[in-house]
């Protein structure tokens, strides 16, 4: 279950009465800067906005400031809905008079938006051409291409160090592996498929003469240098 440490602006009454007839491991502290140094860890800040809107706010920015890693949900009454904007720079504004059940979807769906930030985007995005890791499928301008395992790897290794040159050597041992025992010329092999399959797109794979091949972010336009392996 998550941690939840509350920031309450004046001792007494629950901050969200809700929380106590919830099953969350909930801890309170006054809403102060010196109280910040020795919080614990949570996995959600309750910051109390009911009494002191200004200085509810201007504990958002110390708590941005400080490097903030919890979301921070904003609680306030129906009259303090008004004052809150996008500088609050708060996950979530709730009613003081908030149900249970509002205050427990709406940690699960603050958790739940945290989570997918801190996932990072399995899509290689550049000039039309989405490469999808967590799929293992790639499109051109929306239309999927028929890769076999290598060209995929190939092609996301290299879209994954964008403009960097890499040589025969080097694509053969991280690709293919250090122990292949192939030769370099399987590099070449793997290219030129590729950049068949691209069509139009085949100037992303750009070669640098007597040195290997980059992905070019930009693509150049078809030349002789750029395209002869």
């Amino acid at each position: 279950m998550p941690s939840i440490l509350v920031l309450a602006s004046r001792l007494g009454p629950d901050v969200l009465p809700a929380l106590s007839l919830l099953t969350h491991q909930v801890h309170t502290i006054a809403a102060e800067p010196a109280q910040l140094v020795t919080a614990p860890n949570s996995d959600i800040i309750v910051l109390d906005a009911r009494a002191d809107l200004v200085g509810a706010k201007n504990l958002c920015k110390i708590l941005h400031a400080t490097g903030l890693d919890a979301p921070l949900v904003l609680v306030v009454t129906e009259g303090g809905m008004a004052a809150v904007t996008p500088d609050w720079e708060v996950a979530d504004v709730v009613l003081d008079s908030a149900g249970p059940a509002e205050v427990d979807a709406r940690i699960r769906l603050v958790l739940g938006r945290r989570q997918e930030a801190l996932v990072p985007d399995a899509r290689i995005t550049a000039a039309g051409v989405v490469i999808d890791e967590a799929s293992y499928s790639v499109k051109v301008n929306e239309r999927p291409l028929d890769l076999t395992f290598k060209e995929f790897e190939l092609l996301r290794y290299l879209a994954n160090h964008p403009n960097r040159v890499f040589t025969r050597e080097q694509l053969l041992s991280e690709v293919w592996g250090y122990d292949y025992f192939g030769g370099t010329r399987t590099v070449d092999v793997h290219v030129r498929r590729l950049r068949a399959k691209l069509g139009d797109m085949e100037q992303l794979i750009g070669t640098v003469r007597n040195v290997g091949y980059r992905f070019n972010s930009t693509p150049e336009p078809v030349s002789a240098n750029n395209i002869s392996a």
